[in-house]
Formats: C-alpha cells, structure tokens, sequence
C-alpha cells in the first residue's frame, strides 16, 4: 500500500512542476504569457489528436491523453521524450524494415495451408494469413515444466553443437547457470562453432556489470547489448528484448519463460519455489525462430545478406501430427499478435481455460472476454505467485481478482512461490507457451515470442503439470479492501501502462 501511495505521489509532484513552470514561464515572458499558454493548448491538442488517429489500443493510451489534458506542458514534454519514443527511434524503424524484409524466408507449406483452409481454423489461418508466421508439422516437442529439469537438457543440445549456437535473453546473471553454458560457449568457439548472444541492457542492467559485453567478446562469442540504456533515450524502460530463446545448428530451439539466472533453475531464489517452464523444439519449426532471431540480430550489425545459410533441412519423421507456430511480437506490430493468440483461444474455447501468468494487469477486451467465456459455460482457472517479485504490480494483479471472481473464473496462487509461466491451454487441442506476460508490456511494448500448438502430442504434459500445480495452489476468494485502498488501485490500473 505504502508502494501504491508513492506513485500516487507522483500526480503531486507533477502538479508542483506545472505550477512552478507556469509561474517561471509567467515572470520571464510576461505579456506573451498568455499567447504562450495558447501555443501549448493547441500542441497538446494535436498530440492527443495524434494519439486518438494512430492508436491501436485506446485504453492503454488513454493515460497520456489524461496527462496532457491535466498537465500540458509537463505532460506534453515526456510525451514527446518518451510516448512518442516507439513511433520516433530510428533504432525501432530499423528493426520493422528488417522484421518485414525478412517475412520472405518464412514461407508456409501449401500442403499443410491446404488442411488448414478445408479444417476452417481461424486461429491457425489468423497466424499464417495475418500474423505471416507459419503452421509446421514435422516437430519433435518436449515440455519441461521447470527450469530445473530443462537445464541439464539445454547443456547436453549446447554440447552438441557443431555449426552455431544464437542465444538471446533478457536477462543474464553470473552463477551456476549462466556460468556452466557460458564455459560450453568458449569450448565451442575454439572449437570453430559460431557463437552469438544478444542480451537485453536494462533486463540485465542489476545483474552483470555495463560492460559486461565486453567481457563475454573476449572469448570470440559475438555479443550485442540490445536497446542500451542512454540518458534522455526515450525508451528507458519501454521496448525491451523480453525474449528467450538458445537456437542450436537450426536443428533444436529452447524457448519459453526461463531466463540465464539462477533463480530460474531453483538456485537462492527469493521468492520461493520458482515455477517456470521451457518448451524445446526439434523439427521445421526451428526455422521461424532461427529467422526471429537473425532479423533482430542484423537490424543492429548487418551481418547476414542470405539467412538460408542457417537453414537445416530436417530429414526424420514427423513425430507430432499436429500444427505447431512459433511467433513473434515488436513494438510496432499493426496486428497485436499477442493478445489476439490469447483472445481467440478464450474466444474459441468450449470446456476450459486454464492459464499460468506472473502479472495480471488486463484491459477491457480481456476482461469481457474472459467473462463471457465463463458465461457460456467455459471453466476458467487462472494461475498466479502467492509471493511477488514486484510488490506494487502485485496489488495490481490482485485488483482484477474481484471482477473476476464475480464472473465465476477461479483465481488460483501458487502457495509454494512465484509462477514466471507463460501457459494457455484449451479444449485439449490448443495451446500457447511463450514469454508473453498479460500485462501491458508484454503485449505491447515489448519484443517477445511464443509457440502456439494445435492438436500436438505434448498438450497432455501441459494440461497435467497445470493441473497438479491448480491442486497444490489457493484458490482464491473476495477479500473486502478499504475504500482508501480501492480508490488508490483504481488510479493505479488506469495509469498502468506507464508503470
């Protein structure tokens, strides 16, 4: 609580800078004060005009439009430095350029669209059609329901490795984990493997020191230090490379919630047992993250003219019947990739939902769709932490826990510690594993993946871990708050997506 009053506080501070502003701005220009305060109605005016034309998601950008109207010169400049940073970075409109040029390499198989078209799956033509992402068959799939038990199968691909190894985290922490792939990387480079790992600046920023780059370069391991962190950069926690994935000869793809911490891997984690869970891939679908992976890579050192050098041919059998694709989602995203996987397996679903998120800060669309999910007669179970890594994001989550409550979806808390899973499953036919939160960020903001999954084989092992994890977690039940509290959460949720 005392959290949510500090950024409460905020709106205090900001009221004084206007009105120190105005007064200063009032002594210095005297009589052309008035013709001033004119000049910034009107821009204000049109940067909310701006807002309202180009916005794809108008819940989320009402925060600005309420800043600029109640503060218009405070609110107007960090608008400008940063609301306007995801439309105005060069380094971000070189990424798009690159992310639609390399569309090309990723073509979709006219026999497996056939079957899609004459099944008539909207959700799986959505993703080839729209999101321009394709449907594969030939996959061999395995679900780890811990880091625990993904990582000695992560160091055992790693090792194999004989072309090249493209790694790329948000965050990296020295320890066992980190430490025991790291000294593999070095072996391989010696061994004349090509080695390439991009981290995110800010995810890692607490973490490893600002050179550390540096330091991984030294052993002839590419490194990029993706969107470093510059004063008055505009993006200083916004557009961040949230993504997960280790890409190993194009054969074999990790990917999933886990980052290259210890705590991932239940080693001194703070906020107890960490449940999280890795996805690895064997099969066609290895390509499209390859090709995720280059497009951001070569956006920042423009290395690679022909990405197909990369490809692997997969010879074996398909051992997965049936549909699985890889996604990925940018800051600039005409389609909300993201949020319309999550939306049309709710929408779509006939018996279940059950879902695995760490952060629960929906919109209106999520909200209603969830609800009338639940009033048609769909069984809604929602997982999330008992103990939070971020305090004030917690009470968030926790202020959607009564609307949902009230529309019959089960809110369950994972007793033992923090889920950092990323989980939709449905009907026993579709499911979604990846590294998008239902947050803001994640679904907007940020640069994330995931793999969606239709009638695969490895569906029966997601549906059981989140089921057992459902059994040993709290379901949860309205807790009366004060009207204090109320009021402060209210505030907070609408400013959400500046947090």
């Amino acid at each position: 609580m005392k959290l949510a009053l500090r950024k409460i506080s905020i709106v205090g501070i900001c009221t004084l800078l206007q009105i120190t502003i105005t007064m200063i701005l009032y002594l210095i220009l005297g009589d052309f004060f008035t013709i001033i305060g004119v000049i910034y109605r009107l821009l204000s005016i049109r940067i909310i005009l701006e807002i309202v034309t180009k916005s794809t998601k108008l819940s989320s950008d009402m925060p600005w439009i309420i800043i600029i109207l109640m503060y218009p010169i405070i609110g107007t400049f960090f608008y400008i430095i940063i609301g306007r940073n995801k439309r105005s970075s060069k380094l971000l409109k070189r990424i798009n350029k690159n992310i639609k040029e390399s569309k090309k390499y990723l073509k979709q198989n006219d026999k497996i669209k056939k079957e899609i078209i004459s099944m008539k799956d909207g959700s799986l033509k959505y993703m080839i059609d729209y999101a321009k992402y394709p449907a594969t068959k030939n996959n061999e799939i395995e679900y780890f329901s811990l880091g625990d038990d993904a990582f000695p199968k992560m160091l055992e691909e790693i090792n194999k490795a004989q072309k090249f190894i493209f790694m790329e985290y948000f965050i990296i922490e020295e320890g066992k984990m980190w430490g025991s792939i790291l000294n593999i990387l070095k072996q391989k480079v010696k061994e004349g493997v090509e080695v390439r790992f991009m981290y995110d600046d800010v995810g890692s920023i607490t973490k490893i020191p600002g050179n550390y780059d540096k330091y991984i370069k030294s052993f002839g391991i590419k490194c990029i230090k993706f969107n470093e962190l510059k004063p008055f950069a505009g993006a200083i926690m916004n557009n961040r490379d949230h993504r997960k994935m280790t890409i190993i000869d194009g054969k074999v793809v990790f990917s999933g919630g886990i980052n290259l911490a210890d705590e991932y891997i239940n080693i001194n984690s703070k906020f107890g047992h960490w449940k999280d869970n890795s996805i690895m891939i064997k099969g066609d679908a290895v390509w499209t993250f390859t090709v995720m992976f280059l497009e951001l890579w070569n956006s920042i050192e423009k290395e690679d003219s022909n990405y197909l050098k990369f490809k692997n041919i997969t010879e074996t059998k398909p051992k997965e019947n049936g549909y699985t694709v890889p996604y990925g989602i940018n800051p600039l995203d005409k389609e909300a990739i993201g949020e319309e996987v999550y939306l049309n397996i709710i929408n779509e679903a006939k018996d279940y939902v059950y879902i695995y998120t760490p952060y629960l800060i929906i919109d209106t669309d999520m909200i209603n769709a969830l609800s009338l999910a639940s009033k048609r007669g769909v069984d809604i179970k929602i997982v999330v932490p008992s103990i939070p890594d971020k305090k004030l994001i917690y009470e968030l989550t926790k202020s959607y826990f009564e609307e949902l409550i009230l529309n019959n979806i089960e809110i369950y808390t994972y007793e033992k510690g923090f889920v950092h899973s990323k989980v939709f499953i449905s009907d026993d036919k579709v499911a979604t594993v990846g590294t998008i939160n239902l947050d803001y960020r994640s679904l907007y903001l940020h640069f994330e993946c995931g793999i969606y999954m239709k009638n695969t084989n490895v569906l029966k092992d997601i549906y059981k871990d989140i089921t057992e994890t459902i059994k040993k977690s709290k379901k949860q039940k309205i807790k009366k708050q004060s009207k204090i509290k109320k009021l402060a959460l209210s505030f907070l949720r609408l400013f959400a997506p500046l947090l």
